[in-house]
């Protein structure tokens, strides 16, 4: 008997929702064949049979709530291959006509074939999809939501265009707050919606944040005329040699690596009684996804240049509104960013990312009259925004860090300089 446990669910994920079972109890399975879909506030997780048997035990029904390494089911590995005798003994008192139904065998696994996640099923409901006419991207050739959505929605249809939209961004409402447009035109005043496991989670691991850390903001703006000009210059250089569309985030990713590494701390964690210092950067770059917001790491960002984390940041976000993130992509992150500024957010105070220690918040670059040489000049400012935990980080190390990336985007040729 083969046990199959709630799987690493990603960091700081403890426990789960069984959202759908994919195979019944007494159903054969192959290595690789889907079991069980668990839903995070994150991602969605397929976890699939590493064995072949039959599916003796499920241990949770759908809905419930399950913990990293909990029971989800048991597989009898003795009867794998036990119901592919079950056709042979009928044709097997007649020898001769046993050849009249080969061709049935031959015809049936087609359709029986097709294999698809619960989430895939559903999509494919509701857009009239033929799952035979999908490719399948997951394990063991397994159809997954996005491969029905890709399928559903070709490239030459215009729908794509919200990707055009920035792709870095803070956490943006993906749910209806409001009654549905019916709801409204029948009278209705309040209709009520079921939170999704997702929505609960994410205000879990928010709540926790903030009951877990001595949290604490401190505020800096930033002249970015120089940046802007750099940016100006190079962007259309960088998009005919590169490939990639040159934002002001990898300029803040360079800056903060540099200000991470002169003040540590500030890309710390704490263990227990113990505080443990990172020496590299797995930067984290908030983005709103329809599922949700997602932080999706750069690894080892202070060794990359910013055309290569440019073009990391722009696959970690199309994998993130495409529902591929992949749990290397949500693990292990060190420090965060958030860009409220694409939405038009003028100051904010991000929440830190639980277990880490500090979140770089950036906002909308506007116009201001400032102070330049006793002369007042208006120039594009930027309020930005260090969410720190107070139990590590001292006040004078987090204003420190805000002004050295402060200088180093205000004199973006320092950046040069390690």
């Amino acid at each position: 008997m083969t046990a199959i446990k709630v799987p690493p669910l990603g960091e700081s994920i403890v426990e789960a929702t069984v959202s759908r079972w994919l195979k019944k109890e007494g159903d054969s399975v192959a290595p690789g064949d889907t079991l069980v879909e668990l839903e995070t506030d994150k991602i969605t997780v397929e976890v699939p049979s590493m064995s072949a048997g039959v599916l003796t035990k499920r241990a949770h029904a759908e809905g419930d709530v399950v913990k990293v390494d909990d029971l989800l089911a048991e597989i009898d590995e003795s009867k794998a291959g036990a119901a592919a005798p079950a056709p042979a003994k009928a044709p097997a008192s007649a020898p001769a006509p046993a050849q009249a139904p080969a061709p049935t065998p031959a015809q049936a696994p087609a359709p029986t074939e097709i294999r698809a996640s619960p989430a895939a099923q559903r999509v494919a409901a509701e857009r009239g999809v033929d799952l035979g006419a999908v490719q399948g991207t997951g394990r063991g050739g397994v159809i997954s939501k996005p491969d029905v959505i890709e399928h559903a929605e070709p490239p030459s249809t215009p729908k794509p265009q919200p990707p055009q939209q920035p792709a870095v961004s803070v956490v943006r409402p993906t749910e209806p707050s409001f009654a549905p447009t019916s709801g409204a035109a029948q009278g209705q005043r309040e209709t009520r919606e079921k939170m999704t496991t997702r929505r609960k989670r994410i205000a879990e691991h928010l709540l926790e944040s903030q009951h877990a850390t001595a949290h604490l903001t401190t505020f800096n703006e930033i002249d970015m005329s120089a940046v802007s000009a750099v940016r100006e210059r190079m962007k259309e250089r960088v998009e005919k040699q590169h490939g990639v569309k040159l934002s002001f985030m990898p300029f803040f990713v360079k800056a903060a690596c540099m200000a991470l590494k002169a003040y540590p701390t500030v890309n710390a964690q704490i263990e227990g009684d113990a505080i443990v210092y990172k020496h590299y950067v797995n930067m984290g770059i908030a983005v709103a996804s329809d599922a949700g917001l997602v932080v999706p790491n750069i690894k080892d960002a202070e060794r990359k240049g910013m055309i290569e984390v440019s073009r990391d940041i722009g696959t970690v976000a199309k994998r993130a509104r495409d529902g591929k993130l992949t749990m290397e992509d949500l693990t292990g992150g060190t420090f965060t960013i958030t860009n409220g500024g694409v939405f038009g957010s003028l100051i904010s105070t991000p929440i830190i990312n639980f277990p880490q220690v500090g979140i770089l918040g950036l906002h909308k670059t506007q116009d201001r009259p400032v102070a330049v040489n006793g002369k007042v000049e208006i120039r594009p400012m930027m309020y930005l925004a260090l969410s720190y935990d107070h139990r590590i980080i001292d006040g004078q190390q987090a204003v420190l860090f805000l002004v050295r990336v402060k200088e180093l985007m205000e004199d973006p040729a320092a950046m040069l300089i390690d």
